[in-house]
């Protein structure tokens, strides 16, 4: 071994002891940031029993509660097939690229590189030797290594605030997939409720026709009179117009499933599946509102991303302090190609290095001022992530609370308006009334109908954003309860 030997394995022997304090770091101590405090039970209650904690069981198919095959089966196109869902799965794609990206200066950099070329110098260079042949060959085979000790946690830190990157994306992707199949499950029953309602007005303007028929006869036979064959005539127009905005409104329903389930609104449609009248929404259990961080994906996203933030910090806090790096490099170099793999031929280097910047005109503490402004402003977004969740759940029960006593006055309402109805057509039949009382009472009961299915569609609307607002889970539907078939 040359004398150049021991000198060099002495220089790495006295480096290992830097590289071991490469478990410094100056990124503050994390600790999830304090949301509001979570109460005992949720405000908006009511009869409802608290359940276990179902935050680490899996939430699967959360949609078969509602206990309708044709959603199940929607839901199940919607996965691999809606264009979003394949967007954010993307980014998450790119995000753990981004980590194993960060995750490569870990480890140290070898590159290799070969040339040759044929040069020329300058002889008017000062320098230059006089009686040397200007031109000459190059002929260069090397390869370098290079590594960055990690002294004070740049690296470390850029691979924390990497992974937290992509567990937010992550968190990211199954919200949004919440909100796809929420979305879902939402449009479904409006279109069921449209159906439903289209087979109600369909229904009704045949009736109104009869009854326009009816009523022009009796003014033919001078037992009506010209008013109400108009009254009667305005109702069937009114009732057509209904049913003509209620098919628009299917349609457009319609196109919004077809998007949602990656096909082309163009030749996608769905058969008429009317949403019964007696339906009832099944029951999902909200349990404790302390569960209600560790269920929520969006939550998840915002905790992770104030920790990336937090590892930033350490980023800018470590451009203070001087940067170490170890190089070496080795290979042949000759001006010759016969000579060129020869031992004579042969160069190598090795050696530490370290840059401490003197004077930046203010970039460092601007930097390091940036990073903790963006974990305000992380902290701040969590915080209010924790408390539109919140919202979000005491607005769901509020409204399954609420709708459920209005569908019980609503059914009563259906059934007086139905009777009323009764009784007017008997007594217009017997020339006691005019055609006035009957129209009335025709479109009071189709009002309370109409009203009635559309508090059965807010009350299933409101379970799926309860179940939404809970992060998918639910402990399922309570014993002797029916599910919306």
């Amino acid at each position: 071994m040359t004398p150049r030997g021991p000198r060099a394995a002495a220089l790495a022997a006295g480096l290992l002891p830097w590289l071991g304090l490469g478990a410094c770091s100056l990124a503050p101590r994390y600790s999830a940031p304090a949301s509001a405090p979570a109460a005992a039970a949720y405000q908006e209650m009511g009869d409802w029993v608290q359940a276990r904690p179902l935050d680490a069981e899996p939430r699967g198919a959360w949609w078969t509660v509602f206990g309708d095959p044709r959603l199940d089966a929607l839901e199940n196109q919607a996965g691999p097939a809606n264009q979003d869902l394949k967007a954010a799965f993307a980014r998450l794609e790119q995000a753990r690229a981004a980590t194993r990206i960060a995750r490569a200066d870990y480890l140290p950099t070898l590159s290799a590189a070969a040339s040759a070329t044929r040069n020329r110098a300058s002889t008017s260079f000062p320098t230059f030797p006089k009686g040397v042949n200007p031109v000459y060959n190059d002929f260069s085979l090397t390869g370098d290594l290079s590594y960055e000790i990690d002294l004070f946690g740049r690296v470390r830190n850029a691979v924390a605030s990497a992974r937290a990157e992509q567990q937010a994306s992550a968190a990211d992707l199954a919200a949004l997939e919440l909100a796809v199949r929420a979305e879902l499950a939402t449009d479904h029953y409006a279109l069921r409720a449209a159906d439903a309602q289209q087979a109600l007005l369909d229904r009704t303007v045949e009736e109104y026709r009869l009854a326009l028929m009816l009523t022009e006869n009796l003014y033919k036979g001078g037992g009506a009179a010209l008013a109400d064959v108009e009254q009667a005539r305005a109702q069937l127009e009114t009732a057509r117009t209904l049913a003509a905005d209620v098919r628009l409104q299917r349609a457009q329903t319609e196109h919004a499933i077809a998007v949602l389930v990656g096909a082309n609104p163009t030749g996608f449609h769905l058969d008429p599946d009317p949403l019964p009248l007696a339906v009832s929404a099944p029951v999902v259990d909200p349990g404790l509102p302390s569960t209600l961080l560790e269920r929520r994906p969006d939550v998840a996203a915002a905790e992770r991303r104030v920790a990336s933030a937090n590892a930033q910090i350490g980023i800018a806090r470590a451009a203070y302090f001087p940067s170490f790096s170890l190089s070496a490099a080795t290979g042949f170099q000759s001006t010759q190609a016969a000579t060129w793999l020869s031992a004579p031929s042969r160069l190598w280097s090795v050696g530490p290095a370290g840059v401490l910047t003197v004077f930046d005109a203010g970039r460092h503490r601007a930097q390091n001022a940036l990073a903790r402004a963006a974990y305000e402003e992380q902290v701040a977004n969590y915080r209010a992530t924790v408390l539109t969740a919140y919202q979000e759940v005491e607005d769901a029960l509020a409204a399954i609370r609420q709708l459920r006593q209005e569908s019980l006055s609503e059914a009563a309402a259906v059934t007086a308006t139905g009777k009323a109805l009764e009784q007017s057509r008997y007594r217009y039949k017997a020339g006691l009334v005019t055609y006035l009382e009957v129209a009335v009472n025709e479109n009071n009961a189709l009002q309370a109908q109409l009203a009635s299915l559309g508090i059965q569609l807010r009350l299933i609307d409101a379970s799926v954003r309860l179940v939404k607002a809970l992060g998918g889970g639910w402990q399922g539907p309570e014993p002797g309860t029916t599910a919306a078939r």
